[in-house]
């Protein structure tokens, strides 16, 4: 790849909307959050080269929690929320939607309130300061049960904000099924939230079809592993259902072996609407920026092509259709 077409692919714009804010945390900003709360990390949370420390999923999970637990003010929230934007901002980055728990939140003592003034103030302070727009999707977490994932989607319908524009679910994919959350799913459509559920990533298209079946989502986070199912692919194109694809993080928990078998072309042949995402960057090593680059050097795409990305995300951004547009015509 010329130099020319990196410093092309830099000033692209780009629209991220898969990311977790609690992975989105730098361990210098770690450090400085634990310091002003008074809290002691955990040896062996970083490594020498200032990274995050783990060898495997559960150890990433640990590393995460780990990483959270120093979180007890909306002002980490906020300072989380600007440092993230500023980074994305930064790679060129005009829109970004960023998942965020309460369930999280809940577990350090944070209320909801706190932890969604801190996002709104980093936020606005972005937008003031790089020109960014942030989005908020509430996600709940799926190994905590479908009757705890009610409780946060009923929070959120009962206290709107215009900058929380979807609902979503991570956490462990191999327990319980998608259907078993329609009820909290259907609590936030109906308060006019738009859907994302994580899935076909650890496990298989059987997960894809069971949140399209049964929930009322219009993207897929990760939804990789649909390529295994070719009547699944069709059915998405179809159904118009875009993919929240993340490269990086795919190789490094190992849903794949590397980026040379990762099927991002094979999804994009396929006609499916896709975004390039980071999930938790600082984690796995990589940012919005480096996947768009990476589209370049591994996967063979060229400018249009990723142009063309960041028209597909920023299309089925949960946006209002003011704000869809006038980006659209940002990224021309």
């Amino acid at each position: 790849m010329t130099e020319s077409l990196a410093s092309q692919i830099q000033k692209l714009p780009k629209v991220e909307l898969h990311s977790h804010l609690e992975g989105c945390i730098q361990p210098e900003l770690v450090r400085t959050i634990a310091a002003r709360n008074n809290i002691s990390l955990k040896d062996g949370l970083f490594t020498s080269n200032d990274l995050f420390a783990w060898d495997d999923f559960v150890g990433f999970l640990q590393a995460y929690d780990e990483a959270s637990f120093c979180l007890r003010k909306a002002q980490d929230y906020r300072d989380i929320m600007y440092t993230y934007m500023e980074q994305c901002a930064a790679q060129g980055t005009i829109y970004a939607e960023t998942f965020i728990s309460p369930d999280h939140a809940a577990a350090v003592g944070m209320s909801y309130d706190d932890m969604l003034s801190g996002c709104v103030q980093g936020i606005n302070d972005a937008e003031r300061d790089f020109g960014i727009i942030g989005r908020l999707i509430v996600s709940c977490v799926r190994h905590l049960g479908p009757e705890q994932a009610v409780v946060v989607a009923q929070q959120v319908a009962d206290n709107p904000h215009p900058y929380i524009v979807g609902f979503g679910m991570g956490g462990n994919e191999s327990m319980f099924t998608q259907a078993a959350f329609a009820p909290a799913f259907n609590i936030a459509a109906a308060a006019g939230l738009a859907c994302t559920t994580h899935a076909g990533e650890v496990l298989g298209p059987e997960s894809v079809w069971d949140a399209i079946d049964n929930l009322p989502v219009t993207r897929i986070g990760h939804g990789v592993r649909s390529v295994e199912d070719p009547a699944l692919m069709v059915e998405l194109t179809k159904r118009s259902i875009a993919l929240e694809v993340c490269p990086g993080s795919n190789v490094a928990l190992s849903v794949y072996p590397n980026l040379a078998s990762h099927p991002l072309n094979k999804i994009l042949a396929a006609g499916i609407n896709i975004s390039l995402n980071s999930d938790d960057p600082p984690f796995f090593e990589t940012t919005v920026g480096s996947e768009y680059q990476s589209g370049a050097e591994d996967f063979g795409l060229d400018l249009e092509q990723l142009r063309n990305i960041s028209r597909m995300a920023m299309e089925s951004s949960f946006a209002d259709a003011h704000t869809k547009a006038r980006l659209l015509a940002v990224i021309g």
